[in-house]
């Protein structure tokens, strides 16, 4: 029962992940398309919510319920396809957090720019 209750919550966490990270891109290409500060600033601003709440919760259960199967089923790191699955892991984790920062100040940007009744700076772009 701990198996397939541990792997039901994996890939469901997975689903979310992989949902809110097509969701996210989607909102931001099409808002920014638009180029209409209202909705960039809309987007923008849900985007980097979107992550705290779901991305980085999905990511955490991802990496615990992994482990958690490996030790449900006697796997080990020595086996090629889990020791490449975390390197993986770890080489999508560094990409995202560049980009979790560059929707943060993308956020801060078009907010500002809002603000001061100005157009988006070219640093945005």
């Amino acid at each position: 029962m701990d198996y397939l209750l541990v792997k039901w919550i994996h890939i469901i966490s997975s689903t979310i992940l992989f949902g809110t990270g097509l969701g996210s891109a989607f909102y931001m290409f099409m808002a920014n398309r638009s180029k209409e500060k209202s909705f960039i600033h809309f987007a923008t601003k849900y985007v980097v919510i979107a992550d705290w709440v779901f991305t980085t919760p999905a990511v955490i259960i991802q990496l615990g319920t992994g482990l958690w199967l490996m030790h449900l089923t006697g796997r080990s790191f020595d086996e090629k396809w889990i020791l490449q699955a975390l390197i993986l892991y770890v080489f999508v984790g560094l990409c995202w957090l560049p980009v979790v920062w560059m929707q943060i100040k993308m956020r801060d940007i078009v907010q500002t720019s809002i603000l001061e009744k100005t157009n988006l700076p070219k640093n945005y772009w």
